[in-house]
């Protein structure tokens, strides 16, 4: 079980397949420094769409989207998360959210371990927009089919 933090909410992992990943500019403004881990991972039943620089990862059965499974340090995962929370520009309830942070299984590099992860998901009506009109990533690896430049669009598109 994990332990929960002062929001009352699990202090997971989180699922990043954007501009997030080791490499990538988010990654050296939030997260270096602040993991305890960070390892290849995948996470079925999503598909990702190119972004103006930045992912979204869209609900779609079979789908599965490429990223890394990242462990915060116990003393940085509040600030973290909230921090996150901004950048993605979500608010629990406000249907103004660019995003949504769900709790979904991630599996590791071996393929068999599972691990529950927070991760970014578009907002219902982002995900609608992105259905009828967007640019899939097939591959669902955003360095190898999206835009991967790394760049900074309005909401920084952690993901």
């Amino acid at each position: 079980m994990s332990p929960v933090g002062p929001r009352g909410e699990a202090e997971l992992p989180f699922f990043v397949y954007g501009t997030l990943r080791p490499g990538e500019h988010n990654h050296d403004l939030f997260l270096r420094g602040r993991t305890r881990s960070e390892e290849p991972g995948r996470m079925r039943g999503l598909a990702l769409y190119a972004g103006p620089g930045y992912p979204y990862a869209v609900d779609e059965p079979g789908g599965a989207v490429c990223g890394e499974i990242v462990t915060a340090r116990p003393e940085a995962y509040e600030q973290l998360l909230e921090e996150l929370d901004e950048l993605e520009e979500y608010v629990p309830g406000d249907a103004r959210s660019l995003y949504e942070r769900v709790v979904r299984d991630a599996v590791r590099a071996d393929g068999v371990t599972v691990v529950r992860a927070w991760v970014y998901v578009a907002a219902p009506a982002v995900a609608a927009r992105l259905r009828s009109g967007g640019k899939p990533i097939e591959d669902g690896d955003w360095r190898g089919g999206g835009d991967g430049d790394g760049g900074d669009g309005p909401a920084g598109g952690a993901g």
